[in-house]
């Protein structure tokens, strides 16, 4: 097994890290877009859409995703604008408005955001009931707009620059190291025990923790490098100050919990250990990027009260 996810891990690698080197932003967003589509392949399956639904569920994903980033003129494949005058208009701020560079409104990212948070509540407290009772097409809708607008959001944020992508990345990656050691170490409280045992009130402040302290150490190395953007971290300093650095990130570590146990339900649903078997040893594409799907558009929705 552990053989197995080196592979895997390694084989991702090389596809990933030359899409993230690139100055253009059209490989990052079409292997993203990818991505998106094999979790709505996902998706379909274990909300009962086997079979040719699935795969007309994946395409639907890229369709949509090509059509929303056209209308909100994201423009991720460079047709309107070079590569040099998109970079240049990236870090430009503007009081009292939200911030240059970032193409798509934040109204957007307000009402993703806020669905979030409302349904991602809502499914936390009822869904063990009622998911499965739920329309299988409306189960569908659900995760086509839940996964295009993370591509969306997941390719505005690789348009800021990589010291951006990566920031928010490891928000949700030094959440769940966090949580594991410190629920392993002090977990007592049980989160939500009907969908995720394994979870634990301590692991959620852990992984809290670890955020506030790996967002000092990012400020401060945007302060003494030389890096190609200002980060997610510096970004929340400079715009809503020290205590609105620290709320955000509570918030945002919240939210990346809700869409891991968001994932948990519908497999617990379904009856299924992982979402399928994509990548070989870690499961499947939804199990890795589940936590990030709440926390990419909130992230921009932050943004647009940030300005310095």
């Amino acid at each position: 097994m552990l053989k197995q996810r080196v592979i895997t891990a390694l084989i991702l690698m090389a596809i990933l890290l030359p899409a993230l080197a690139a100055q253009a932003l059209w490989p990052f967003a079409a292997l993203g877009l990818l991505f998106v589509s094999a979790a709505g392949w996902e998706w379909a399956r274990l909300n009962e859409w086997p079979g040719a639904r699935a795969w007309a569920m994946g395409a639907a994903v890229a369709v949509l995703g090509y059509v929303v980033a056209e209308a909100v003129h994201l423009d991720p494949w460079g047709l309107s604008a070079s590569p040099h005058e998109s970079a240049a208009a990236t870090h430009v701020h503007v009081a009292g408005q939200a911030l240059a560079g970032f193409k798509v409104p934040a109204a957007v990212w307000w009402v993703t955001g806020g669905l979030w948070v409302l349904g991602g509540a809502s499914a936390l407290c009822w869904g063990t009931r009622y998911w499965k009772r739920s329309p299988r097409a409306l189960r569908a809708l659900l995760g086509l707009g839940i996964l295009v607008m993370a591509w969306l959001a997941l390719t505005e944020s690789k348009a800021q620059g990589l010291n951006f992508l990566l920031s928010v990345f490891c928000l949700v990656w030094a959440a769940d190291i966090g949580a594991y050691f410190g629920g392993r170490a002090f977990g007592r409280r049980k989160l939500a025990i009907s969908i995720s045992p394994g979870k634990s009130w301590e692991g959620v402040w852990s992984g809290m923790l670890a955020v506030l302290l790996l967002a000092v150490v990012w400020i401060a190395v945007d302060r003494s490098w030389s890096v190609d953007s200002p980060s997610m971290y510096s970004h929340l300093l400079s715009g809503l100050g020290p205590l609105g650095l620290v709320l955000s990130i509570v918030f945002l570590v919240g939210m990346s919990v809700v869409g891991d146990l968001f994932e948990s339900l519908i497999k617990r649903q379904a009856g299924a250990k992982d979402s399928s078997q994509l990548l070989p040893g870690h499961g499947g594409v939804l199990d890795r990027v589940d936590a990030l799907l709440p926390v990419l558009p909130l992230v921009l929705a932050l943004m647009s009260l940030c300005h310095g």
